[in-house]
């Protein structure tokens, strides 16, 4: 039969409390009383392993068929990550009622087994029963879920011939499944037709658009809610950082502080997110204090890690460390993340420690704990204990190595300029290598000259067939370093017939809590003719110095005083330069760059560090670097 079809065979009624007793030496009074003590007793199980001498009480005593008992003990081992024992109570009912299949269907949805909650609904209807709303709202959440458009509308044309999806609840979820299937005609429509438009039925379809990265769309629909509540602000703010729109979250936060509407735990987290992706030190540090006055936001896991993220991301690791030692409870996700944090700042002793700390405790290691503790021994150029970290994944733990680990593997060979071994460790790998391995290994190459290895990588790179912009201007460069003009002409070629486009550089820099941006030779700030002015001045004092641009890494094949010129402009120096007009002497200065940073700007900074007597910290796309009385914290390899 078509599921739009369905007939309504009348008014369904929750089973009378006067169910046919299956022992007969039991009294109804005896039978009731029992129920109230096996719903009570399983209503304070704390854990699954509780339920089972309850079950096996229940089994014996003959109440195995009560849907009241029954009802609580799918729910409770649905809600304690049992749904497979749930599922198997399920099949010994006799005649499961609507609400036996709601509780399961209910359960499915919250393990994330959206086939086996919307494959049960269909089972419930095929036995010709009745739906209700409440497992109408179920198998929408799980049909969206899983993107089933066809049968979320034929979910949708019961609901209509029940008289349900006139229902406000059905109509929301309607609206969130449509919204999430991409179908948001449909999604307008019921929100059109509803006669309450409130803040609630406007965060779900702000949500629908942000999900498909309609931003505009998004900010349309927020602009006409008269009355904001903190979740939709949250979810615009969400939203935007998952698009990537980190300014116009950070904006919203701050409009969002002007009408006096008070942040919860997950608008603290969106906005450190932000926070941790633009380098805005200070207003992570301002959210930071912000958790502080309002004790009701807990330094927990959640936010805890955060704050850690953010700290370590915007330069300051010392802060997160004491974030992490603040922190009562800490879990795995913690550890990674104060690991990872440790590994991107140089510090890999302490990474190490903190990983060994972990162990001791009991916290088992997941496969992204291991790609932070590889990423801190090659940081740290800890050879044979990055090997003994890796054979440790599948031997110790039951990891099996990833693309990833491999990688680090890769990048700590070449760090130390075991290229040979690099190379032959990638043919040996039970995974193809994809072409971020591959450009570490041509990078380290290029940084220890073996331009002949160099050049067998290229050529396996040139033959990968995925490769992005950058590992194309990591091909270059090779070519352009080793005065391979032809070459290099040949491999920018290949990208204009591509269509493959350079990522310009960008830089940002927070000054008074408000971030600014730099491309290759910007004219666009407000303050260019002193940026320009001082870095005019620098130029000067650093050839007084002793400095020699490192004009092999332009990529052209013109004269010398041109790839000079094309050197002085980088992103990071406008950055810098901001940074020394705009702060005061002695104060740290921070800048978030895009792409690597190149080796005429780090040589550069370092004596820039040196002549100012500033501390000069970069991110650049790999790691940290600490520029500091004429030295770098990554030691010259990056």
């Amino acid at each position: 039969m078509s599921y739009c079809t369905l007939a309504v065979v009348g008014n369904f009624t929750y089973p009378s409390t006067s169910t046919s007793n299956p022992n007969p030496k039991v009294s109804i009074s005896n039978s009731t009383q029992r129920r109230k003590e096996f719903v009570s007793l399983l209503k304070n199980c704390k854990d699954a392993n509780q339920i089972l001498p309850i079950h096996a009480k229940i089994i014996r005593t003959g109440h195995d068929q009560d849907p009241f008992i029954l009802f609580e003990l799918l729910r409770l081992s649905s809600t304690l990550s049992s749904v497979n024992y749930a599922s198997t109570i399920f099949q010994l009912v006799h005649n499961p009622n609507v609400f036996l299949y709601t509780a399961l269907i209910d359960g499915f949805v919250s393990a994330g087994s959206y086939s086996d909650g919307i494959s049960l609904y269909f089972q419930m209807i095929n036995r010709f029963i009745v739906p209700d709303k409440y497992v109408i709202t179920a198998v929408l959440k799980a049909c969206g879920s899983r993107f089933t458009l066809r049968e979320g509308k034929e979910v949708h044309c019961q609901a209509s011939k029940l008289g349900l999806s006139s229902n406000r609840s059905t109509t929301m979820k309607l609206m969130e499944f449509y919204g999430k299937c991409g179908e948001f005609d449909d999604a307008r429509k019921l929100f059109d037709k509803m006669t309450e438009r409130d803040v609630v039925a406007s965060t779900i379809v702000i949500n629908c658009f942000l999900d498909h990265g309609l931003v505009e769309q998004a900010i349309e629909v927020f602009d006409r809610v008269r009355v904001k509540d903190t979740v939709c602000w949250t979810a615009m703010i969400d939203g935007l950082v998952r698009n990537g729109e980190m300014n116009m979250a950070l904006e919203m936060f701050r409009e969002m502080q002007k009408g006096n509407m008070r942040p919860n735990e997950v608008t603290i987290v969106c906005v450190l997110s932000a926070c941790s992706q633009l380098g805005a030190l200070e207003l992570g540090r301002w959210v930071h204090s912000y958790i502080g006055k309002h004790h009701r936001i807990e330094l927990n896991h959640f936010v805890g890690g955060a704050l850690i993220s953010m700290y370590s991301r915007c330069g300051d690791i010392d802060e997160a460390e004491r974030i992490f030692a603040m922190m009562k409870e800490r879990n795995v996700i913690t550890y990674n993340l104060m690991i990872s944090g440790l590994a991107m700042h140089g510090k890999s002793i302490q990474a190490i420690e903190i990983f060994r700390g972990m162990i001791k405790l009991g916290l088992l290691p997941t496969s992204v704990t291991f790609v932070a503790i590889l990423n801190a021994c090659s940081h740290g150029g800890l050879v044979n204990l990055g090997l003994e970290m890796f054979h440790s994944m599948s031997r110790d733990y039951g990891i099996p190595p990833q693309i990833e680990h491999y990688g680090c593997i890769v990048d700590l060979l070449g760090r130390v300029g075991h290229l040979k071994e690099a190379y032959n460790f990638i043919h040996n790998m039970e995974i193809a290598p994809d072409h971020v391995m591959l450009g570490s290994l041509l990078s380290a190459c290029k940084i220890h000259g073996n331009f002949e290895l160099g050049e067998q990588v290229a050529r396996i790179l040139m033959n990968h067939g995925v490769v992005d912009s950058g590992t194309y201007v990591l091909l270059a460069n090779v070519y352009a370093s080793s005065g391979k003009w032809k070459a290099a002409a040949q491999i920018r070629a290949k990208m204009k017939e591509g269509g493959i486009q350079k990522e310009p550089g960008c830089s940002s820099i927070e000054v008074n809590n408000e971030i600014h941006e730099f491309l290759l030779g910007d004219l666009r700030h407000p303050q260019k003719e002193k940026i320009y002015n001082k870095l005019e001045e620098l130029n000067q004092v650093l050839k007084e110095a002793g400095h020699i641009p490192a004009t092999d890494a332009v990529l052209h094949d013109i004269e010398d005083w041109e790839k000079e010129q094309a050197l002085a402009i980088h992103s990071e120096r406008l950055a810098i330069c901001y940074g020394l007009i705009s702060t005061k002497p002695g104060t740290t200065i921070r800048v978030v760059k895009n792409l690597r940073v190149c080796d005429d700007c780090h040589s550069m900074i370092k004596l820039i560090a040196k002549i100012t007597g500033r501390k000069i910290v970069v991110r650049d796309r790999k790691r940290f670097h600490h520029f500091e009385n004429g030295n770098c914290s990554c030691g010259d390899y990056w």
